[in-house]
């Protein structure tokens, strides 16, 4: 794997907080901008690979076959139909992978020498592992794998109370598997600005968190949602909607952020 090639989990336990939503918009918008970026869907439910348009007929090989070593992350990659953009799609044989490999030793490493045992440089300057919504070991995998974490966090009444939960998984991940491990930085998604409760909660999430909250706010927006009905991000769908263009600001903190740790 290229030295290089930095790996961010899109990671929380809770569903419905635009997790993969931010996977598909924040890859698109960093390969927009030059990166060759990969995306490797982690969920068994596949809506990163759904959502950019990769039938289920078409994944012959998946982030399964990587997990349990039958196959290269270059042999699993395939191109999407968004320049710079490759996907290693999920199949729903994730569903059993934790009782296959739960009595294997490095059934928590298994991504991250996956990505460390490829002989070819990897092209990829980014790689994004979007991961299902709950604490597994598919999660705990893609945390033993990367370098940092993101963090997307709806603007909801019982936000903080997630966040805490997952940065102690954090913590636990960085003391038993992944000492370099960091937070990457968390992004506020389905922002509703009349909303007098998701200001509130903006607030109080940047008040616990400072500077990792990143400035730009995901808000809520319907072309973003209608986006992934069509198969393809909402950066290509409507590129001048609210929620393309937050994508946008968020790509360019991302790579600011990571230039920053890179530099540290």
């Amino acid at each position: 794997m290229n030295s290089q090639t930095r790996i961010i989990t899109i990671a929380n336990q809770k569903g419905g907080v635009g997790k993969t939503t931010t996977a598909i918009n924040l890859a698109t918008a960093l390969a927009a901008i030059g990166e060759n970026v990969l995306i490797v869907d982690l969920d068994p439910q596949g809506n990163a690979s759904t959502g950019l348009g990769i039938d289920r007929k078409n994944r012959e090989l998946s982030s399964y076959d990587v997990l349990m070593q039958t196959a290269s992350v270059d042999e699993a990659a395939i191109a999407t139909a968004v320049p710079n953009l490759s996907l290693i799609p999920s199949t729903l044989d994730l569903l059993g992978v934790e009782m296959e490999i739960a009595g294997s030793a490095d059934r928590a490493t298994r991504l991250r020498k996956a990505f460390r045992g490829d002989n070819a440089a990897s092209p990829f300057t980014y790689i994004l592992i979007d991961c299902p919504p709950s604490l597994n070991l598919l999660t705990m995998n893609a945390m033993a794998a990367a370098d940092s974490v993101l963090v997307p966090l709806q603007c909801e009444f019982f936000a903080l109370e997630g966040l805490s939960q997952l940065l102690e998984t954090v913590n636990q991940v960085r003391t038993a598997l992944n000492p370099a491990l960091n937070i990457q930085g968390i992004v506020l998604t389905m922002f509703d600005g009349r909303n007098n409760l998701a200001t509130q909660v903006v607030d109080d999430v940047r008040s616990f968190m400072g500077d990792k909250v990143y400035r730009t706010v995901i808000p809520r927006n319907v072309r973003v949602s209608e986006a992934p009905s069509y198969g393809t991000p909402a950066i290509l769908y409507d590129l001048k909607c609210a929620g393309s263009q937050a994508y946008l600001q968020l790509a360019s903190e991302v790579i600011q952020r990571e230039r920053h740790l890179r530099a540290a």
